[in-house]
């Protein structure tokens, strides 16, 4: 799965365009399954921005001859997210610049409500920092958000269609009742794509409720998968 948390490993990573993005993403799957034909059949998951990643890979992996059961996107919609990237600037002026402690950092999401469930924080929040205790603050952002602020828009563009156009089952998870845009709207009444809410979620709805989005997945690709001699399934040895 792909998550929207940007997490540069190295902190020279500077190019986080969509282009790169996908070809790392695209590379690590040739890396972990080197023969097509002895590879499960994928169901690519998206979150945010990694909505877009796995959209835009999935057509390049069909080409190299990998299965895609489905591509899911979770909680990302290209009118909403275009709409909110000139606010962006003012929510980045508002969050800290770091945190004396992970305990600390992992209060700040669940106070903001960024996220919702405090398990899951204290998972996943340790890895979206840096620890230097020579630094302002002993725990940094990995990732400084606002040096990605030119790919922003690339991230996003297009999505829409592309989402609709892959040639493979696809499905929109929302957390609350997010509005489609036009496209998206039109493509659900024409059936193009399965949708499903999630109530009592934030937006990154995947760490608040794991255990329904783990069943919208396993439901998603149980209903799409098909059974093809020499390739096989999610989870089998």
């Amino acid at each position: 799965m792909i998550t929207g948390k940007t997490t540069s490993t190295d902190g020279k990573d500077e190019d986080l365009s969509i282009e790169v993005l996908v070809d790392d993403f695209i590379d690590l799957i040739k890396t972990m399954f080197p023969d097509p034909t002895q590879t499960p059949t994928l169901l690519l998951v998206g979150h945010s921005m990694g909505g877009s990643v796995v959209v835009q890979s999935c057509p390049r992996l069909q080409e190299a001859k990998y299965r895609i059961a489905g591509v899911a996107v979770l909680d990302v919609v290209e009118g909403s997210a275009l709409d909110a990237l000139p606010h962006m600037h003012s929510l980045l002026n508002a969050r800290p610049d770091g945190f004396d402690s992970v305990e600390e950092a992992v209060e700040w999401h669940i106070s903001t409500n960024t996220m919702h469930n405090r398990n899951s924080a204290r998972i996943s929040i340790p890895a979206i920092f840096r620890h230097d205790e020579n630094a302002s603050y002993p725990y940094h952002w990995r990732t400084p958000l606002r040096s990605t602020a030119p790919y922003w828009t690339s991230w996003f563009k297009g999505l829409s269609s592309k989402f609709l156009a892959a040639r493979t089952a696809r499905i929109l998870v929302l957390a609350g009742t997010d509005r489609l845009d036009k496209e998206l709207m039109i493509g659900q009444m024409q059936g193009k794509f399965q949708q499903a809410v999630v109530p009592g979620v934030g937006h990154m709805l995947h760490e608040d409720d794991p255990t329904r989005i783990a069943e919208i997945m396993v439901e998603f690709w149980k209903r799409n998968e098909r059974v093809v001699v020499g390739i096989k399934k999610v989870g089998e040895r």
